[in-house]
């Protein structure tokens, strides 16, 4: 399939902190939810690979002490499903990709992207203002909701939302705003 029979070529997988620092629960508040993440991740990194589309890995370093997503700690490393190397890899400290080294919107914009489809961890935090920026930014922006997970939350008020509810609040916010919600399914038939 030629570049211009592909339309996604012109959009980079962003693979956003995929780290083992997520397997830690207790810390991040609950259970998290969509057991299919894994699978669904390595499915989309190997079809980009396959195609020679762009791929773009983000890690989050914390400067929190207590984060187990610090350097330094085994947390910080990627999980096993993220084998091989990315086109890109960002490091970030915030919770936008956006906000890196390098800088994504000028790695992007020097190649060519159109567009960017967003998978990571976590689907309200650091997949959701990635793609807020990405489509404020003019991308084409694919929010793949079963390519990401996320934890059940307390509000303000000591309401308890589960992840589930959560990522479709997430989705909710996102679609037809600042990005289109797809599945892992819905890109791997592009």
């Amino acid at each position: 399939m030629s570049q211009t029979d592909d339309p996604l070529a012109r959009h980079a997988l962003l693979v956003i902190d995929p780290q083992r620092g997520f397997d830690d629960h207790a810390h991040w508040g609950g259970k998290r939810n969509n057991p299919s993440f894994e699978a669904n991740v390595a499915a989309l990194i190997a079809r980009w690979r396959l195609r020679g589309r762009p791929l773009v890995f983000v890690r989050h370093d914390s400067v929190e002490p207590a984060s187990p997503l610090r350097p330094g700690q085994p947390g910080n490393a990627f999980r096993s499903e993220i084998e091989g190397e990315p086109d890109l890899l960002v490091s970030k400290k915030t919770n936008s990709a956006f906000y890196g080294t390098p800088d994504l919107h000028r790695w992007l914009q020097e190649r060519g992207c159109q567009g960017v489809v967003v998978t990571g961890i976590q689907t309200n935090h650091c997949c959701e203002t990635t793609a807020r920026m990405a489509g404020n930014l003019g991308y084409q922006t694919l929010f793949c909701l079963d390519a990401t997970f996320t934890f059940d939350r307390a509000g303000p008020d000591g309401t308890r939302f589960t992840s589930d509810q959560i990522a479709k609040m997430t989705a909710t916010n996102l679609h037809g705003e600042f990005a289109t919600v797809v599945s892992t399914r819905e890109l791997l038939e592009r």
